[in-house]
């Protein structure tokens, strides 16, 4: 098993974090740690590589960063649960499709601790509970590693999310842990994502080295 390094990193605006995620990609050797790094953005909503500029439905004051992530446009904000995930691909064998059923693994694995049904859906990466959004995936594959990450709403204003489609789906409803009975904060829930994902990266069944085979 490969070490990982946790950071706690509280609240960090959207392009300095982008810019370290960078700059931690081009400068990362072989011998370099992958990290995770837990935080939360001020109000922001962001653009995919492949994001149509419908998907905004109407201006506001919060403002559009278009990112080198995958996807389409989503929001952040305060309440919100960033875990970003710099990992090295190569060094641990992982596609990017087993990646990603892992990282909506660590957020179903989470919701089961709490007694709640949640599953992840093969046309629109993310997590679901009874069809509303609970979480959403993004990633950017670099050099043999990637970053970006997961967003996972706990306690924040949902509104925002009506002036998109989000994730480029129109209708779609969004959801977050507050709503869902739990009462932990976000701080709480930060630290067992984070478990929650390490323990999933421990697992490498027959099924990830056939995908990865593929």
């Amino acid at each position: 098993m490969f070490p990982i390094t946790v950071k706690n990193m509280g609240t960090v605006e959207y392009l300095s974090a982008w810019q370290a995620m960078k700059d931690f990609t081009q400068q990362r050797t072989h011998e370099t740690t992958d990290e995770i790094w837990l935080l939360e953005h001020p109000p922001v909503y962001t653009q995919g590589i492949a994001g149509k500029s419908e998907h905004l439905l109407f201006p506001s004051s919060i403002p559009v960063i278009k990112t080198d992530r995958g996807g389409q446009i989503t929001y952040h904000g305060p309440g919100q649960i960033i875990m970003y995930l710099l990992l090295d691909l190569h060094r641990r064998q992982l596609g990017i499709r087993q990646l990603i059923r892992k990282m909506e693994g660590a957020v179903i694995d989470l919701m089961a601790e709490y007694a709640i049904v949640a599953s992840g859906s093969q046309d629109a990466p993310g997590v679901y509970i009874h069809g509303a959004k609970i979480a959403s995936l993004g990633l950017k594959i670099r050099r043999g590693a990637c970053y970006h990450g997961i967003a996972l709403n706990v306690d924040m204003d949902l509104a925002p999310f009506t002036a998109i489609n989000p994730c480029g789906y129109p209708g779609l409803q969004v959801t977050r842990t507050k709503d869902l009975g739990i009462s932990d904060n976000k701080e709480v829930l930060a630290a067992r994502l984070a478990q929650s994902f390490i323990a999933q990266l421990s697992q490498y069944s027959m099924k990830d080295n056939y995908s990865h085979g593929r």
